[in-house]
């Protein structure tokens, strides 16, 4: 069983990112919700790495923050924070798609 490296940074890179908001501006809600859906997503690459064709919750992580990040970015612009976890998750997504994509083929 390959472990989801790629997967596990980005739950990383979500629970710091809500981390950072909170130390920078205060937010709670920064905190809650990037702790949360790092949680998600950490346990998501944990159950792809225990069976690669379990990946509903990375799925519906990534995909729920590429909407949300996304539709933030749209109405401000800023790169920052919500551009780059719009980025981040747009690449899970497609990484998990691609690897749907190629085991449906493959069997």
């Amino acid at each position: 069983m390959a472990v989801d490296w790629l997967g596990y940074s980005y739950a990383a890179l979500v629970a710091v990112g809500g981390f950072i908001g909170y130390v920078k501006a205060g937010s709670i809600t920064s905190l809650v919700a990037g702790l949360l859906f790092g949680l998600l997503a950490a346990v998501g690459a944990y159950l792809a790495s225990q069976n690669p064709t379990n990946v509903w919750l990375s799925l519906g992580t990534s995909g729920t923050l590429a909407v949300v990040m996304g539709l933030r970015f749209l109405s401000s612009w800023k790169f920052m924070p919500a551009g780059l976890m719009t980025l981040a998750s747009g690449l899970m997504l497609a990484k998990i798609v691609t690897g749907m994509r190629k085991r449906s083929h493959s069997s």
